[in-house]
């Protein structure tokens, strides 16, 4: 899928922002709130937080390079600040965790983070004050939104297992009458995997947060798409609780229809039961027209349409 163009006045504004907030939370400063290390140190005291934490979550969770975290932690270490051994469990796993005066320079840094935040706060108005407050709350959601990974991947992948398990498990806890994938029409390995289907998965810090397959389903004539009579049809749409309200749904949905429409298909179908009524409505709101049923789904109430 080839990126939209994006107006160059809308790269200026994103650079003028990053530059604002870069130069007031004094990120350019070598000595981030008067403490003697640069943010990136900083940040990465924070980030570790008060137990342990493995050096490749860190890294993933902060998109830092492999080289520059190795430079961060022998500098934190040579302060004293914190200790990087094997886990106890796996020796090749590397763990990093505060010393004492890692602890008590994260608790200063977190002190004088507040009064720098009370400082901002303070030189505005209370109108000002809560339309700065919704609009960092704004930028976040979107900020997070836009680093999400959507890729197509292999359903053995522990990343898709990982997603589909807790489809699974969502809708054991919702559905009146529990789910049992031995029993749903749920999609084989085969069947969302190319050219019969295809699966997706998000990522967010390297993290599986959401999924969203397709499979072909044949026409009357028993030919599989893009035979006219063919369709195809949406399975394991799901999206992790914690990135809720970023978009993520209607972006792999997009993303699943510009897959199905380049296959030369243009009818989409999906079934949903009765209880995920956010689901219902948005699928309604993404396009899709409620008709009869078209399988025998023994855990579907509504089966939805759309024509791309």
């Amino acid at each position: 899928m080839q990126d939209e163009r994006i107006d160059d006045d809308w790269i200026d504004q994103v650079r003028r922002f990053n530059r604002t907030v870069t130069q007031r939370i004094g990120a350019l400063d070598d000595a981030y709130l008067s403490r003697d290390r640069p943010l990136g140190q900083a940040r990465l005291l924070w980030e570790i937080g008060t137990g342990s934490s493995e050096v490749r979550a860190l890294r993933s969770r902060l998109g830092l390079d492999s080289g520059y975290l190795s430079r961060l932690l022998r500098a934190l270490q040579a302060d004293g600040l914190v200790v990087v051994e094997a886990a106890d469990a796996d020796g090749r796993v590397r763990e990093v965790r505060l010393t004492p005066d890692g602890l008590a320079e994260r608790a200063e840094l977190d002190r004088r983070s507040d009064d720098s935040a009370a400082a901002i706060l303070r030189s505005l108005n209370p109108h000002q004050r809560d339309r700065l407050f919704h609009a960092m709350a704004d930028v976040e959601r979107l900020l997070t939104a836009s680093m999400v990974r959507v890729d197509a991947v292999d359903p053995g992948h522990p990343d898709a297992r990982h997603c589909i398990r807790a489809f699974f498990a969502e809708l054991a806890d919702r559905l009146e009458d529990g789910f049992d994938p031995d029993v749903s029409h749920t999609a084989e390995h085969s069947q969302i995997t190319p050219p019969a289907g295809l699966l997706l998965v998000a990522t967010l810090h390297g993290e599986p947060v959401g999924c969203g397959a397709f499979r072909l389903r044949p026409g009357r004539s028993g030919a599989v798409p893009p035979d006219p009579d063919g369709y195809a049809e949406l399975k394991h749409m799901w999206v992790s609780p914690t990135v809720r309200g970023l978009g993520l749904g209607r972006r792999l949905v997009a993303e699943l229809e510009a897959h199905v429409a380049d296959a030369g298909v243009r009818t989409v179908r999906l079934d949903t039961n009765r209880a995920l009524g956010e689901a219902i409505g948005f699928y309604k709101a993404a396009g899709y027209r409620e008709i009869d049923a078209y399988n025998d789904e023994p855990y579907a109430d509504h089966w939805f349409e759309k024509t791309l």
